[in-house]
């Protein structure tokens, strides 16, 4: 006989989101606290069709007094092509935000890496002292295509030279909707956890007008408040701001339940 699930999200079935292969930690913790994690990614990470653009870069980078990588997509897709190439030189500082993509960056022996560590936006990363008195440097971006410009247009004002260069595509997945469908009319679909506003217009479509009007009505989780804003603008009435990163999904999603 199938021993019972424990713990704080017993029995509780959680939507996540993340693309394939960037969700087994989430899984993995959402499983220790008893829950049945329900993987359906809304976003794919596809290489770009040119990796000229990241080959320039790693024959250019000693001009450049900064690099920023936004995600760990960045990380892994830019460091791919230009580790490849040469070594990462030292007079190079380098950037980025979230944890993630810190553990990304030390995987490939980076680890002198200038981060926030509270909130992981680009609005954090520009509080930063670093990124006061940019006068005259010059910062190269490492981005998926269609990135905030933000970062970018900041430091520019500022006073900086800055170059991007786009180094994976996010694509809207073919994924089947039936299995969310049938758990939602099964009333058994408890929550969603979703990290990336692009990744929610793009669940938003996949569902379909079945799935909205169940969509709308569903605990959904979000580690930042845009997600947040965009969740409540397409009409979702039950929506949760975490922490950020899967440590605040999880503490999130735990105080939740445990007051429920």
């Amino acid at each position: 006989m199938e021993a019972m699930a424990t713990g704080p999200l017993a029995g509780k079935n959680i939507v996540i989101t993340r693309p394939a292969g960037q969700a087994s930690h989430l899984a993995a913790a959402l499983v220790a606290l008893g829950a049945q994690p329900v993987l359906f990614p809304v976003l794919a990470i596809e290489d770009v069709a040119d990796p000229t653009p990241i080959l320039d870069a790693a024959i250019r980078l000693d001009d450049y007094d900064w690099a920023v990588f936004v995600s760990p997509n960045a990380v892994e897709k830019a460091l791919a092509v230009i580790l490849a190439e040469r070594a990462w030189p030292e007079t190079v500082r380098v950037a980025t935000v979230g944890k993630s993509s810190e553990q990304a960056l030390a995987a490939h022996g980076i680890t002198r890496v200038v981060a926030p560590q509270e909130r992981f936006d680009s609005e954090a990363l520009l509080a930063l002292p670093e990124f006061a008195a940019v006068a005259g440097q010059r910062v190269i971006i490492f981005r998926g295509d269609g990135g905030r410009d933000l970062f970018g247009d900041t430091l520019r004002s500022r006073g900086a030279t800055v170059d991007y260069v786009t180094c994976y595509r996010r694509v809207k997945p073919a994924q089947d909707p039936a299995p969310l469908l049938r758990l939602w009319q099964e009333g058994r679909l408890d929550a969603m956890t979703v990290t990336s506003s692009e990744g929610l217009r793009n669940l938003w479509e996949m569902v379909g007008k079945l799935g909205q009007g169940w969509l709308r009505n569903t605990p959904t989780f979000v580690p930042h408040a845009r997600i947040a804003e965009q969740a409540r603008a397409l009409g979702l009435r039950h929506v949760i701001l975490t922490g950020p990163a899967d440590a605040g999904l999880l503490a999130g999603l735990t105080d939740y339940y445990s007051c429920s």
